[in-house]
Parts: C-alpha cells; structure tokens; sequence
C-alpha cells in the first residue's frame, strides 16, 4: 500500500520522488507540470504493474534510507533474507557548470553490492498521457530508449541491457550504474560520468547549506526543510510550486483532490519570510522576480475587471483549467486524479496584501541585485487600488471554497496589509503625499474589519463579516501586524481557535462544513501558525513542546505533506508541501534558542 514515507530527488526543474524501497513513484519529467512518467503513486492498484521505476532485490526482508547530511542525494541499503545488502545512490544531477548551473532532467541510479549474493531486478516502466499508455521501446547496445508522443527518455548502463529490458533476475556481483535521461549519447563512460555528477552534485548542496543562516536549535529539520523548499522551486522563472504532486487526498475518500504544481500568490508572504530569514537571497530574489512579472503583466482569468488571479503556472502560464483523469484511479484508489486547478478563475481579495507583502522585501533589502523602484511602486499602487476598493467585498477566501462567496476577514486584513505596506514603501521613497494617502486608507480598512467581524458574543475576530464561526488565518493577525500579540482581541481570538479548531493538539482550517462535508484532518501550516501564536503571546514552552509534536510528525526522511490525521498521526494531502516546511522553518527561527544564549 502506497503512503507518504517518501523521499525527494530534484534539481530545481523537476522533482521525483521514492519510496522506502528506493522505488521512484512519481517524476513529471522534464518539468513539474509536465506529464508524469512515474506515476505509480496516484495509479491506485495498477500502480504495482506500470508507472515506476525500481531496483528491486529478490527475497527482500527490511530497507534503510537516509540523505546524505546537508544534501539532496537519497541513499537506500536494502536486506535479503541471505544477508546480501545492496546500496542504491539516487540523485538528480545540480552543480555549477561554465559559470551556470548544469540541471539537467535527468535521474542518476548507483547500485552497489555490499554483502553476500544479492540477486536484483530492474524494472523501468514508464508511462504517458498520464498512464495512458506506455512507450515504445528500442535497444542500443549500452542504452535503452522509451519513445513517448511527448519525451523520449533515453537509460544508458553498464548493467546488461537484455537483463533491464526483459526484467531478468540477475546476481548484483559489481557496481552498476544507471542515467536516465534526455535522449543523447554520452561522451564519457557511464560510471565515470556518474562519480563526476555525484560529486559535484552533492558538493553544491554542501555548499548551499553552508551558506543558510540557521537557528542554533533544530538546524538538521531546519536544514531538510530548506532543501525541499528549494527543490520545490522552477528556477528558471523563480516560481515556486505548492507540491510536487496531484490529487493526493486531504483525508481518505473525502474527494479533496487538488492539482498542486502551481504557484499561488497567497503563499508568497510565508515563503518570502522564510526565504529571508534563512538568507537564501538568490531563490527569493528569483521568487520576487517571478511575482514582479506577474504584477507588471496584468493578465489573469479576471483580468479585464482588475482582478488578481490567485494561482498561475511555473512559466507564469494562466489558463490551469481543470480536468478528472479517467486513466488513473488514485492514491489507495482514493479518486478522483484532477489535472489542472480551476481556482486559477476564483476572486480570491487576499492576493492584493500578499504580493506587496512579498515585494516589499525589494525596497528594503540591500542585498538585492534588483530593488524595488517607482516604476515597481506604481505597479504596487494599481493593486493597492483594488485591495481599497475590494476589502469589503465577498470572494472564495484563503481557503478556496468553490460553491460560495463572502466577505472573509483574512482577505479584508490582507488589503489592510496591501495599503498599510504601501505607505511603508512610499516613506521609503520619500513620497510624502502617497504615504499619506495609503497610512488613512489603512487606517480606513482596519475601522472596518474591526467593527464588522468582531462577534461580541464569542468576544473574538471571526471568519467573515457578520459571522460567528472561525478559521486558522486569524493565528496570522500578529504576525502580519494587524494586531499586537498581546492586544485583548487578539487574545481572545486564539481563545476561540483554541475551543473550536483544535484536533488533539493540531490545528484544522476550519470546522464549519463545506462544499464536500467537515473537514477530518489537521492542517499542517495551521498548526506552525498556531505554534507562533502561542510564542507571541508568551506561552513559549507550550510552543515548544508542540513545536517537538511536529518534527516527529514529519515522514521518516523529515519531509511534511498537506495535512495530518490527529488519530495516528498519518500524512495525507499532496507531498511534498511548502506550505508546510515554510511553517517549519519559521517556527524554528521563533523558538530557537540565540546563538549567544547557547554557549
């Protein structure tokens, strides 16, 4: 039965992912929105005949798996019942090449024997047209070439390719090596090509951790979290993706299956934070840059009327229609597979606040090789307009819901956050007048939401105007700053998050019903807001201790999905989810312990 005890391979382009055994389950190759060539891990029970990739030893009785420390090269010892042991070295090659960086789709496989007679077999069975079909394919004298309607994949080795092709059980007496990849020849030989990329890869991920800035508690967590924020990255435009993958439920058979390998702007606040805080400039500033473009386009399903889409493609594509895949049946079986996301044509107000949040790290981070500027500002303002005029208008919220619309108190706040960070910029710029202007319409906008959805009754901020029930964005009023932590109203909304939200220990997005029932699962992110919440208003040892809950709540290589199930603790939802490790690594650098308190 599939689960989410995986890992990540990637290089920024494309991602793959493995599971315990080092079989890789899902790969869209060569990019993250592409077709899946892998896709075993959403095929349901056809998933054991068609869409992986595996090494796979005969007689088989228990695995280890690990990274590399500060890497993104997975390592998996795998045990037969003889005492035989083989070694599996996966990696995606990333390394500076000719004063760029060398990312090529391609994955690399090392299979080395290190006890007794391990017996192996190959089985590479890639699909198309989203399990579809499968390829044609041919035979070289040293590779093997999978001819798909859209990519052909070429696998050179050193290992017998009778044996790969055919599936033959064969005794592993020496290393061999595997490159699966574009369809061209190589210049070196193969396992000569593997060390070099090897060790150039795994060099560069060194290199890029030395260069984090980590608390000095939970560096490891901190360190994994950072990495796959990074592998979630299209570094090519600067997008960075929600997760990897598709149509991984939120909760068993609960329909809540969502396309997640696009970029939606509401996360683009947490991720900027996280990015800065771990001074990785160079991924942020190409973030920062992905949104600008955005901004400086004006285009978008609402476009005409002035709207902000809410959600686009890696390549900054905009229609993401959606559609139900019929070839695959799911994870566990648990349909529907969608392709694409039609939120991308919902009015969703917040995304005003969480662009000028996001961009305004341009105008005060020295750091940068591309500030913001007055023509960047101007842009700013056209969407500061809009978050003026739309605060207090109804839309599908944070949360996305499809079949209703309100005026939802976090969308009001984040266009109180998009006017009060513009009069931030503007005095930045010495431009008294405009600050002026957006300092009163702040001001305006919070009046508003602070006659409209306080409820006197529950003496708490509430989800919508007018309305009693509550959602986990109210944990980010402090951390945006529309409320000091320690303001009674703030108190006494994480007072009632506290008595309605809570599942065990963890968090939920909110219990009213929606479109497809109650919710049943935590949400990850929730909980990590919770978590600062708690830290902000001084309950730092309640913090810390759920903080502790989280990490061992991560999968066995430290990653984190969407949601989690309060009774056992299983992950659900898609995988792996920024959302998630952005929460991690920014509730880490909160608790933490100073360097100077340390030693």
């Amino acid at each position: 039965m599939n689960s989410l005890n995986l890992s990540v391979i990637g290089n920024c382009t494309f991602g793959a992912l493995l599971d315990e055994r080092a079989r890789i389950v899902w790969a869209c190759m060569p990019r993250f929105d592409s077709d899946p060539v892998f896709c075993s891990l959403i095929a349901g029970t056809e998933g054991d005949s068609k869409g992986f990739y595996d090494i796979e030893l005969l007689d088989f009785v228990r695995s280890e798996q690990h990274y590399r420390n500060n890497s993104a090269v997975v390592v998996t010892r795998l045990y037969d019942a003889a005492d035989g042991v083989i070694e599996i070295t996966d990696f995606v090659p990333r390394f500076k090449h000719f004063d760029r960086v060398h990312r090529p789709p391609s994955i690399f496989r090392h299979v080395r024997p290190l006890s007794g007679s391990p017996r192996i077999r190959l089985r590479i069975r890639p699909t198309s047209d989203y399990g579809k079909s499968t390829p044609e394919v041919t035979r070289g004298s040293n590779h093997l070439r999978y001819v798909m309607p859209e990519l052909t994949l070429r696998l050179t080795t050193d290992a017998p390719v009778t044996y790969v092709a055919d599936e033959v059980p064969f005794i592993l007496e020496r290393p061999v090596t595997l490159i699966l990849g574009p369809d061209e020849s190589l210049t070196t030989p193969v396992d000569e090509t593997s060390r070099e990329f090897f060790k150039k890869t795994d060099e560069y991920w060194r290199e890029w951790c030395r260069y984090l800035a980590l608390p000095f508690e939970w560096q490891e967590a901190v360190i994994r979290a950072s990495i796959t924020l990074k592998l979630c990255s299209y570094e090519e435009t600067g997008a960075i993706i929600a997760a990897m993958t598709t149509s991984i439920p939120e909760a068993p058979n609960s329909g809540r299956n969502w396309d997640y390998r696009f970029c939606w702007l509401r996360d683009s606040y947490f991720v900027v934070h996280a990015l800065n805080r771990l001074g990785a400039t160079r991924t942020m500033e190409g973030y920062l840059s992905y949104i600008s473009n955005i901004v400086a386009s004006n285009v978008g399903a609402n476009a005409a009327d002035g709207h902000l889409q809410p959600v686009f493609g890696i390549s900054r594509e905009v229609r993401l229609d959606e559609e139900v895949c019929d070839s695959l049946s799911g994870y566990r079986d648990m349909g529907p597979v969608r392709i694409g996301n039609s939120a991308y044509t919902q009015i969703q107000n917040d995304g005003y606040g969480s662009v000028i949040l996001a961009s305004t790290q341009s105008f005060f981070d020295r750091r940068l090789d591309h500030p913001g500027d007055m023509g960047l500002f101007e842009r700013l303002e056209a969407l500061g307009a809009q978050a003026l005029k739309l605060w207090d208008q109804p839309d599908a919220g944070l949360w996305e819901l499809r079949t209703r619309q309100q005026v939802h108190t976090y969308s009001s706040v984040m266009c109180w956050a998009a006017c009060d960070r513009l009069a931030k910029i503007a005095g930045r710029l010495n431009l008294a007048e405009r600050q002026s202007h957006w300092t009163a319409a702040a001001e305006d906008i919070r009046s508003g939401i602070l006659d409209r959805a306080w409820n006197n009754d529950l003496q708490s901020l509430v989800s919508t105007f007018e309305g009693s029930d509550l959602d986990a964005s109210l944990l980010c009023l402090h951390e945006i700053g529309f409320l000091p932590a320690n303001d009674p109203r703030f108190l006494g909304t994480l007072d009632q998050i506290e008595k309605q939200l809570k599942q065990g220990r963890f968090i939920q997005r909110y219990a009213a019903p929606d479109d497809f029932g109650s919710p049943e699962v935590a949400f990850n992110v929730c909980t990590f807001w919770y978590i600062d919440a708690l830290a902000a208003v001084g309950r730092t040892e309640e913090a810390r201790e759920l903080f502790e809950t989280m990490l061992a709540a991560r999968n066995a290589m430290g990653l984190l999905s969407e949601d989690l199930s309060p009774e056992n603790n299983e992950l659900w939802g898609n995988f792996p989810q920024t959302y998630s490790m952005v929460g991690l690594i920014n509730s880490a650098m909160r608790l933490s312990k100073s360097w100077e308190e340390a030693y």
